[in-house]
């Protein structure tokens, strides 16, 4: 039963103070996400499997989230904390978002627009801010306080009544921020980026105030104690799982010879798309009848600006706003799936494609290496010539394309389950708080 309550009535929310031994009864964990869109990027992804996955254990589990919101298992409680949403919202001929008039009702609303228009990414910060004035005075009703990377100054509001405050950490925002510079063509757009990306101050003092840390790869790990200096004893190690029952081979759907198909939730340099169409080009003067299908919006960019110049459109398609099913449908027909990366901290688009038996093309960028393991064929990242060749290999030898989809398929199976992720973070909780507070704690409605 979820302890969610109406953020209108949050102030008068009964308050459960955690007193009592912990044993062994479920717990009850709030989990915060500042931006949790169920179908593009990982976090969204994140909180629907280990959610579910959690309230599968018996577990009392809520989400407070800002918009996009999540789809959640209906045992999950979800608080909605509104905010301007300002990425959604109609522009300027400036491309800059219209004062949203009668929707700025708090000093939290205007700082939210004030950061924004001037190149600022403020959402973290102001989803804390919020978490902070809505859930704080309530916290007590929860054992742990799980954040999903927001990592906000307003989670450590939460932590001072003596509730567990832990984070997950999906890769160093560092790294994005690292490779959008150096792929920036302008000294203007430079000084954009390193403004866009200044709220990661905040992030890396909220870090190493939280004990533990999880990470989903041994590289994240890595790159973690580098980039945030945060000690290795706090870390820990829980990898995400992938969802093998949605993503799964469809025998029936005939698999085509000359599809490539690859998934991308934004056309950022890190995401290595250019890359891939660049690849794609070269595929092109040896198999002339070669498809691209993306799952993800073509925008004003980069990208669409190099599609135009190489004159590759007519054998490029993208698709938007699919469902998990269709775009496993869409798996069961790919020749290839490919995964440019430039770094990923996890990569949930290889370890699906793999899950729908498809080959896999990918880099060696951050954790990707671990998810594919000998089930793919690994590159050098940044490198479209490689890619090229990664994925011509696949597409002279059926055989290798059906051994490696047997391999992919087998692996995901074999290491990245959702019931075995959530298990390790109830162990997780459980040793945190007993750490913490020894067997004194547990809630006395």
């Amino acid at each position: 039963m979820s302890l969610a309550f109406d953020t209108q009535d949050a102030v008068d929310a009964k308050e459960t103070p955690v007193t009592s031994d912990l044993g062994d009864r479920p717990l009850r964990v709030l989990m915060p996400s500042y931006r949790s869109h169920p179908h593009t990027g990982g976090q969204g992804v994140y909180m629907r499997h280990v959610t579910k996955g959690l309230v599968d254990r018996g577990h009392i589990v809520d989400v407070v989230s800002g918009p996009p919101y999540p789809e959640l298992d209906p045992r999950v409680g979800l608080i909605k904390l509104p905010s301007l949403d300002l990425y959604a919202q109609p522009t300027n001929f400036l491309g800059v978002p219209k004062f949203p008039w009668g929707r700025v009702k708090t000093t939290t609303d205007f700082l939210e627009y004030l950061i924004h228009v001037t190149g600022g990414f403020g959402e973290p910060y102001t989803f804390g801010r919020r978490m902070a004035e809505v859930i704080g005075p309530k916290i007590q009703q929860y054992d742990v306080v799980h954040d999903n990377q927001s990592l906000g100054w307003g989670l450590l509001e939460l932590r001072k009544p003596g509730v567990a405050v832990i984070g997950t950490i999906h890769h160093p925002i560092t790294r994005d921020k690292r490779i959008a510079i150096e792929h920036a063509d302008t000294i203007s757009l430079r000084l954009l980026t390193r403004r866009w990306y200044s709220f990661l101050r905040m992030q890396m003092k909220v870090a190493r105030e939280l004990d533990p840390i999880i990470v989903v790869s041994e590289s994240t790990k890595r790159d973690i104690q580098t980039d945030f200096g945060i000690e290795e004893d706090r870390i820990r190690l829980v990898y995400h799982g992938i969802d093998h029952h949605q993503f799964r081979p469809i025998p029936e759907i005939k698999r085509k010879t000359n599809r490539i198909m690859t998934t991308t939730s934004a056309d950022v340099a890190m995401k290595g798309l250019s890359y891939l169409v660049s690849a794609f080009a070269e595929l092109l003067q040896t198999y002339p009848d070669l498809e691209l299908v993306i799952i993800g919006k073509l925008r004003d960019g980069p990208t669409s600006k190099m599609i135009n110049r190489l004159g590759i459109g007519d054998n490029i398609q993208f698709i938007s706003g699919v469902t998990d099913e269709e775009i496993t449908r869409l798996y069961a027909e790919a020749t290839v799936a490919v995964c440019p990366s430039i770094y990923e901290g996890f990569g949930f688009p290889p370890g699906e494609a793999m899950a729908c038996g498809v080959p896999v093309v990918t880099t060696t960028g951050g954790a990707l290496p671990e998810v594919v393991g000998d089930a793919g064929v690994l590159v050098p990242p940044g490198d479209a010539h490689a890619l090229a060749e990664g994925v011509r290999s696949l597409l002279v030898d059926e055989t290798k394309r059906k051994r490696l989809g047997h391999l992919g398929r087998d692996r995901v199976l074999k290491e990245f389950n959702w019931a075995r992720t959530a298990e390790n973070l109830e162990a997780l909780y459980r040793r945190t708080l007993n750490d913490a507070y020894g067997s004194a704690r547990v809630a006395q409605s």
